[in-house]
């Protein structure tokens, strides 16, 4: 099955509820090529995954299920541009609009209403004026637009979602709201209709709920707006318009115009349009806003740029090598907003409550109804409508549906400001509840930039001449190291006339070259030498003393006979002690895993604060993962972090897998957590702040389920000839509105994460 390489993400406008991502996820998953679909009410985004990749059928089928469920279909071209952002605006004035129109028609409605009860006197004065029948046919006139007009979206949205057998929150407003204006439409119209004792209306009830309820999707709107700044601020980053040498004259042009290999001039204190590398000039650039990284970084001709990141005082031409959605701040963007459509195993508790949650709330309220007319001493008709009514609207389920994906939405948006990005809410999960962080050495705890400090040769072998041949077959390898004596070549301008022939690489151990004057060179450790019956003994002294300092060691043979020692530093990041101190200090296990030579991976970790019964050396590249898995046999959950090719297969078998952003293209796409900036410290931060975001789904989940389980039986009535307890929908539908701004404002926290 290839759903995981199939997916099509479209926007979904006018969803309220968990109930609502329910309804439009059975609506998708019946359509014949669909294989699952995920909607996201945070997002406003359905994930969709096809038996095949989708083609424009599968595409207007999609749009036709959403909008015959009752929702508006958003073609997400247009959300990663401006127009995204005011089509948020519109959404939330629309709302403002909605609640400022419905409130000048609610306000006089209450104050006649619930004046009368609270003064004699008004009482009076308004009897002098008209008769009570008189003024219920003012307040119905009066909540005529709020509930047609004002709240029309509920009871349409409402209506659809009950002829579909699939109710939502809409339905639980349109059948609260409507009972209670019928009821009292009746009062007013045929009050012959109903007894004596029971001719109360309550049409402030029904325009306060609604009032109340579009003041909630207001906030809520806003709030959940809020939570996707930043994506935002990532993509306001990028300059609107662009310096382009063209015919060897500059040019202003739109960002969008400009394509691969133009040549792009950069002046002090801009921003860099589109990524490139660099031709001219020299400067340092301020790439925080990408890796997190605070510290500018030195550019110089051949070093890449970054969309979005702010030049300092040099100036500098570079030739576009990415621009539009290939552009590294753009795969950032999409990365994050990929990860926030995705789901956490948790969310499925809510999703299968909601499952059952508004049609069991129809049950009670109809079973409440019928216990206040048939059951209850003091039970009336009206009575029986106030108490179902109220049961109907505190139980809209906006806060279970909000709970889950907003605090996803504003972690991992605090997490790419930081440089961390997170693959999937799953990683977010899982990474919550690791308790060991294993460690690759090259490139991870070390910098990643090795250099020969000392070249030790045996006669008869000449040095410049040996270290050329040996630079030449190094060109060949993958190894980290290798890198060193292929720049120490190159930095003595030492270059060989002749060629590689053959070359084999035995991982974990060295290689083998040969070369086209028929000479056979061995590049590898002191087992590797021995292998091929060569003893290293003569150099082992210069080679130990190496390794006790944590250096890398090279020996090298030419036609069987030992030629030399080559010793290559690879000095430890400036970050890797504090993380792994913070890392200690929090109650992880931290381990190294690495290729070196025992001696060289335990000095190494002294050096890094890493238990010597934690540092597992000697171990081949397809062994690492092995490793892991012997780790995690131990029930432990476990981390791996990595930056090589060889670090793959350990990023992929660890519970979670993290890549240095640094790394290699094959270890990122195999990550589940990338750090961008190499920076060993947004390793502590990556685990502190999926904890975090964790913490605050259950703070939410517990709040949606709690309020719900808490004020249900309150809203019922049965409690309060016993306890006293009772709520008013006009209560209720304050107490709804107020909870799913809770919900959204507690997530709202982890921007300060």
């Amino acid at each position: 099955m290839n759903d995981k390489t199939n997916p099509l993400e479209i926007g979904v406008g006018g969803m309220t509820c968990a109930a609502c991502v329910r309804r439009v996820e059975n609506g998708l998953r019946k359509l014949p090529s669909v294989v699952e679909a995920s909607v996201n009410l945070a997002t406003e985004r359905a994930r969709v995954q096809f038996v095949h990749s989708p083609i424009a059928s599968d595409v207007q089928a999609i749009r036709d299920v959403i909008a015959k469920l009752g929702y508006e279909a958003i073609d997400l071209d247009t959300t990663k541009t401006l127009s995204a952002d005011e089509r948020r605006k519109s959404e939330t004035n629309q709302l403002w609009r909605l609640f400022i129109g419905s409130a000048c028609f609610t306000v006089p409605l209450v104050v006649l209403a619930m004046a009368p009860m609270m003064s004699a006197r008004v009482m009076n004065a308004l009897m002098q004026v008209a008769s009570m029948e008189r003024w219920n046919w003012v307040m119905l006139a009066l909540t005529i637009p709020v509930q047609f007009l004002f709240g029309e979206r509920f009871l349409r949205l409402g209506a659809k979602s009950l002829f579909s057998r699939s109710p939502d929150m809409n339905a639980l407003v349109l059948l609260g709201t409507m009972s209670a204006f019928l009821f009292s439409a009746c009062v007013t119209i045929m009050p012959h209709w109903i007894p004596e004792a029971s001719r109360h209306v309550y049409f402030e009830a029904s325009a306060v709920v609604i009032t109340l309820v579009l003041l909630g999707k207001y906030l809520e709107t806003k709030s959940r707006h809020q939570a996707s700044d930043a994506m935002k601020m990532l993509l306001n980053l990028v300059p609107k318009m662009a310096t382009v040498i063209r015919d060897g004259v500059p040019q202003s042009i739109a960002v969008e115009e400009v394509v691969l290999n133009d040549i792009v001039e950069v002046l002090p204190g801009s921003a860099i349009a589109v990524d490139g590398e660099v031709l001219s000039g020299s400067t340092y650039i301020d790439e925080s806003m990408v890796t997190g990284e605070s510290v500018p970084v030195a550019k110089a001709v051949g070093d890449q740029v970054v969309a979005g990141t702010i030049n300092g005082n040099g100036s500098i031409q570079f030739r576009a090598t990415a621009v539009g959605a290939e552009t590294t701040l753009a795969k950032i963007v999409a990365f994050v907003e990929s990860a926030q459509a995705s789901k956490p195993r948790i969310q499925g508790i809510a999703d299968r409550v909601v499952a059952y949650f508004v049609p069991v709330v129809l049950l009670i309220a109809l079973s409440t109804a019928l216990i206040w007319l048939f059951v209850m001493p003091s039970g009336s008709i009206d009575k029986a409508l106030v108490h179902a009514v109220a049961v109907l609207i505190i139980a809209c389920p906006c806060a279970m549906g909000l709970a889950v994906p907003t605090s996803v939405m504003v972690g991992t948006g605090r997490a790419a400001q930081q440089g961390i990005l997170f693959r999937s809410t799953d990683a977010i999960e899982s990474l919550s509840k690791v308790d060991t962080i294993a460690f690759d050495k090259t490139g991870t705890l070390t910098v990643g930039k090795p250099k020969l400090t000392s070249f030790h040769v045996l006669a008869p072998f000449e040095n410049t001449h040996l270290l050329a041949q040996l630079a030449l077959v190094e060109q060949r390898s993958e190894h980290p190291l290798a890198v060193a004596i292929v720049k120490a070549g190159e930095e003595r301008q030492l270059r060989s006339s002749l060629d590689v022939v053959e070359f084999n690489a035995v991982a974990g151990l060295g290689v083998v070259g040969r070369l086209s004057n028929g000479d056979q060179l061995l590049i590898g450790s002191a087992a590797f030498m021995r292998e091929n019956g060569i003893e290293p003994s003569r150099l082992q002294n210069h080679a130990d003393q190496a390794t006790q300092e944590g250096n890398g060691v090279f020996f090298a043979a030419v036609n069987g006979k030992l030629a030399s020692l080559m010793i290559v530093a690879d000095p430890i990041k400036s970050s890797t002690n504090s993380a792994i101190s913070q890392l200690k200090a929090s109650g992880f296990d931290v381990a190294l895993i690495s290729g070196d030579s025992t001696k060289t991976a335990l000095a190494v970790a002294k050096r890094c604060g890493i238990p010597e019964l934690s540092v597992y050396a000697e171990v081949r590249p397809n062994d690492k993962a092995a490793v892991v898995q012997s780790l995690k046999r131990e029930s432990r959950r476990v981390a791996f972090v990595g930056d090589g090719l060889n670090d793959a297969p350990a990023l992929t078998v660890a519970d979670v897998g993290i890549a240095m952003g640094t790394g290699t293209d094959l270890a990122i796409e195999s990550a589940d957590v990338i750090a961008m900036s190499g920076d060993l410290e947004n390793i502590p931060h990556s685990i502190g702040l999926s904890r975090a975001v964790m913490a605050n789904i259950r703070q939410n989940l517990a709040w949606a389920f709690g309020y719900n389980i808490l004020l249900i039986p309150i809203a019922t009535g049965l409690l309060e000839p016993s306890l006293g307890l009772s709520l008013t929908p006009v209560v209720a539908g304050l107490a709804m509105s107020l909870s799913s701004f809770f919900v959204v404002s507690n997530a709202l926290r982890l921007r300060m994460a």
